[in-house]
């Protein structure tokens, strides 16, 4: 195995840019987003589902970045909740330039075990979630001016299979797509639409899903001999928002070092 290289500092990528994240809470991609882009310059506008765990991130990094970091809680899977966020992150920012849609939702069933109740549960904190904050970040963005990027977090079984994962690997294809055709919908506001696709993040909760032995197994396949470190994945979220992409859109990145 590869060791895990050290995180790169920051070099203002993002500098005094309004950004929000969804599923921020925890020690997951989302935090990392998080944290990287408040390493890059950005005033950062956390979300989650769980009050308890935003509370705990929101409070860690407003006390490493004051001044910077404010969290508002919503359930990606509520519309009345999705516009609330909007407004307050632009109500408290004047503005939003960036808008990461990390939230998403996994499970383990195979599809003859799998019920209606999973099916759509996944499809929609995963994809419908997706839709409705994307939505109401690009009229927010729209009614700014134009301008923005809009980040959203896809996953590598959008192209390939694993069993189990059907409502998973379904909600992510449709996340790629949904981000191709939204970027052509707000090009000419020069708005910008791309998604991270990545393979095995390291994350706690992953357990709870998926096996030890399985992941073990996932790991053993990607060419660096281990899963990506979450910041790993944030990096490459941090470009895509920032003005070193500016031609990117409509683009889907794998953040994957998996051989066939």
């Amino acid at each position: 195995m590869i060791a895990v290289p050290r995180p790169p500092a920051g070099h203002g990528l993002l500098d005094g840019k309004a950004v929000v994240v969804t599923a921020a809470a925890g020690t997951g991609i989302g935090s990392a987003v998080a944290q990287r882009c408040l390493d890059e310059g950005a005033r950062v506008v956390l979300s989650d589902r769980h009050e308890r765990r935003l509370g705990e991130t929101g409070d860690k990094l407003a006390a490493a970045y004051p001044g910077r970091v404010w969290s508002v809680p919503c359930d990606v899977t509520d519309e009345a909740a999705v516009g609330r966020l909007i407004t307050a992150a632009a109500d408290r920012c004047g503005r939003i330039d960036v808008m990461v849609n990390n939230a998403g939702l996994g499970g383990q069933a195979p599809v003859v075990e799998m019920t209606d109740d999973e099916w759509a549960r996944v499809l929609d904190v995963t994809l419908t979630g997706t839709f409705r904050c994307t939505r109401a970040a690009l009229r927010q963005m729209i009614a700014q001016g134009g301008g923005g990027a809009v980040v959203n977090n896809a996953s590598v079984l959008g192209w390939r299979a694993q069993a189990g994962q059907a409502h998973y690997a379904a909600a992510k294809a449709g996340v790629m797509a949904f981000t191709r055709c939204v970027a052509l919908d707000v090009a000419a506001h020069g708005i910008r639409v791309n998604a991270v696709a990545p393979s095995l993040a390291a994350h706690p909760f992953l357990t709870k899903v998926v096996s030890e032995d399985e992941l073990a197994g996932l790991a053993a396949r990607e060419a660096f001999g281990r899963a990506a470190e979450p910041w790993e994945v944030a990096t490459v979220v941090a470009f895509l928002a920032s003005d070193y992409a500016s031609y990117l859109t409509g683009e889907v990145i794998s953040v994957s070092s998996q051989h066939p």
